[in-house]
């Protein structure tokens, strides 16, 4: 796995929140959900995005644009639309004043706006979690990222498009998927561009030596590792593999280790039957004891209070609906 697969393995690419908005001018919206991830396709029609901090920004049909939570942001029409509709946690939407728009936007499934055949048509996905592996990769993008519509030239927009209008059996899965795709393929668009400033240790994944390191560490960190037997791994000494793993990804490889396996850590305690005692033989350590140690001190909490956290948080994504 690298932090770009661990970004929507597992339970962090499930119950995503997804739906079409349909609007007329003049419309205006304040998202203020807190999601840690929110990506937006401008299907047709134009819009502008104001960010909390940062200039306005226009989106073009056929743009992509990814939100970086939890700081809120307006999408609108023209920069000088005052909000009218606040999106809260949980994807409750309200007038500025408060009122509920559940009923009087709802266009059906998995659709939402003022007009079923609006003149700005944008397809909406939001991400209510995406675990402490995907925080690693979240963490290195900016608050807005837009890649025009020519970047990403995909066949999954007008699908994910289709697919969103559909009620078939396991609907909800196949759109997590394509939503999935999506996200993947619009962060490795972004992260290859030559104007972006990517993490060190996603630029280190190309280099030869230590992009090997890398992934042997993040597929198979319940291994003894030691930094002997990594460079014996990857075919170069011990002194020179400590040497460039440091320069390239800005911390020894054991390190760097230790932080990896805390993510996963992270993430797998969220699945539905993990016990402290499997979630540490999973990641490496020798004991659940050994595990709570490093959880605490690292996060601040036992991985049992995690987990409690995590479960309240995921059974307020769970009952979600658009607009309620």
């Amino acid at each position: 796995m690298d932090p770009l697969a661990g970004l929507l393995s597992g339970p962090r690419a499930r119950q995503a929140f997804l739906l079409r908005a349909l609007l007329d001018p003049p419309w205006s919206m304040r998202v203020q959900d807190q999601a840690p991830l929110t990506l937006v396709v401008m299907v047709r029609g134009d819009a502008w995005v104001l960010p909390e901090r940062g200039e306005p920004r226009p989106l073009r049909a056929g743009d992509v644009a990814l939100f970086r939570g939890p700081e809120p942001y307006v999408v609108t029409d023209h920069p000088d639309t005052p909000p009218q509709v606040v999106i809260h946690p949980g994807q409750r939407c309200t007038t500025p004043t408060g009122e509920s728009l559940s009923q009087a936007m709802d266009l059906g499934v998995r659709s939402w706006g003022t007009n079923p055949q609006g003149q700005v048509v944008m397809l909406v996905g939001t991400y209510p979690e995406v675990g402490a592996v995907g925080a690693l990769l979240l963490d290195a993008l900016p608050a807005l990222v837009v890649l025009p519509g020519a970047a990403l030239d995909s066949p999954l927009v007008p699908l994910l498009g289709a697919e969103a209008q559909r009620e078939d059996p396991g609907q909800e899965v196949v759109l997590d998927r394509l939503l999935d795709l999506l996200v993947v393929m619009s962060l490795r668009t972004w992260f290859a561009r030559p104007d972006t400033a990517t993490p060190p240790w996603y630029a280190a994944q190309d280099d030869p030596v230590v992009g090997k390191a890398l992934r042997l560490l993040q597929n198979a960190p319940a291994r003894p590792w030691t930094v002997a037997r990594l460079a014996a791994e990857c075919g170069v000494s011990r002194a020179a593999l400590a040497r460039r793993f440091t320069e390239l990804v800005g911390e020894p490889p054991m390190a760097f280790l230790a932080g990896w396996r805390l993510a996963l850590a992270a993430d797998l305690l969220a699945e539905p039957g993990a016990t402290v005692a499997s979630v540490a033989t999973r990641v490496g350590y020798a004991s659940p004891f050994a595990l709570s140690t490093a959880f605490k001190r690292v996060r601040g909490l036992s991985p049992r209070e995690h987990q409690r956290r995590t479960a309240a948080e995921q059974s307020g994504a769970a009952g979600a609906t658009p607009g309620g």
